[in-house]
């Protein structure tokens, strides 16, 4: 076991963009844009002294106490049925956890739930498994992915539902046209981003967060816009590390709406994932109550009807290291979710 440092980031990176569990949020990449967090990382090596297994953290200060708070993005990456490489990385974890005062360690592994020896190695580390429907984790639990691997654009698109098929053909009926686009355009994304939130009732981030995306991530952030007449009416964020292209962010203006150009960027998007080879076309989170008079059902029937795959993940895990500490700021951040929302909704009416 080793942690992570200048000399081995290289070797880090390369052994993460090769792993079928690698994930941009587990890059240093993803630490730099996330720099009011703390990065580390721990590294285990086989007898071969090749990497087998990493897991980057990210720590950050709770205001006004002296605990910090350890979290793993959709890590580890290993072979998540290698017990032996599962409790080394736990291990180098806790030392750092120790170093850094955290009073827990979270995690939200790309592992579906009904993957029982996965949940039975992390239950005998001491991780607790969250349950949630909807939004409740840092990362979504239940996902859309499609598999694109080895497909042609063509059959790639036969996959989708007749209607969805049908829509992308509207927009292009309609003389949409999508631009990948550079920073200067995040304020037009941004505006729109602002317009949806308020529509549909969610926080979002702030411009400057999405800029520094952009800067950070480099190449493996594209921001796709959609213009109608000219003008920009929709707009999405993808990025693409290893074998992955993912859907982050989506906003569309209301304005517009009926000559679809969510589904034409949202083709544009998985045409980037044929074309750099990739596996999976990630379409991130959508609710895991599908009743259809859940108010967030509208999104899982949008990415339904691309013909991905309903994902459901094993969920948040957490491994606490004070319980107390960790009742009271769970607790006290609930709270302070529900106000920060009330007050962005009113805001911005």
């Amino acid at each position: 076991m080793e942690f992570l440092n200048d000399k081995n980031t290289a070797e880090y990176e390369e052994f993460i963009q090769g792993h079928k569990k690698g994930n941009i949020m587990q890059s240093v990449l993803w630490a730099r844009l996330k720099d009011n967090w703390t990065r580390e990382g721990v590294i285990v090596r086989g007898d071969d002294q090749k990497i087998k297994g990493t897991m980057l953290l990210l720590i950050r200060k709770v205001p006004a106490l002296p605990y910090t708070i350890m979290y793993s993005p959709r890590g580890p990456v290993c072979d998540v049925h290698d017990e032996k490489t599962f409790m080394e990385l736990v291990a180098g974890a806790k030392a750092l956890a120790k170093k850094h005062k955290s009073y827990v360690l979270k995690m939200d592994t790309d592992v579906l739930s009904s993957d029982a020896e996965y949940e039975r190695i992390a239950r005998a580390a001491g991780f607790t498994v969250s349950d949630s429907k909807n939004f409740e984790g840092i990362q979504p639990r239940y996902v859309f992915r499609l598999n694109v691997e080895g497909k042609t654009e063509d059959e790639v698109m036969a996959m989708f539902h007749s209607k969805t098929r049908y829509n992308i053909r509207v927009a292009k009926k309609h003389g949409v046209e999508t631009k990948i686009e550079g920073v200067e355009r995040i304020p037009d994304f941004y505006r729109i981003m602002l317009e949806t939130g308020v529509r549909d009732n969610f926080m979002i981030r702030s411009e400057g967060y999405f800029k520094k995306m952009m800067e950070s991530l480099g190449e493996h952030c594209r921001l796709y816009m959609a213009y109608y007449e000219g003008k920009p009416i929709a707009g999405t964020l993808a990025l693409h590390y290893g074998d992955k292209v993912w859907y982050l962010y989506g906003a569309s203006s209301n304005e517009y709406r009926n000559v679809m150009p969510n589904y034409l960027l949202q083709w544009e998007m998985i045409r980037w994932s044929i074309e750099t080879g990739c596996r999976i076309y990630d379409f991130r989170g959508v609710s895991g109550d599908i009743s259809e008079d859940n108010p967030l059902y509208g999104l899982y029937r949008f990415k339904k009807g691309f013909g991905g795959d309903f994902c459901e993940f094993i969920g948040e895990l957490n491994l606490v290291f004070s319980p107390f500490i960790n009742f009271a700021i769970t607790k006290g951040e609930r709270v302070f979710r529900r106000m920060r929302k009330q007050v962005f909704i009113m805001k911005n009416k």
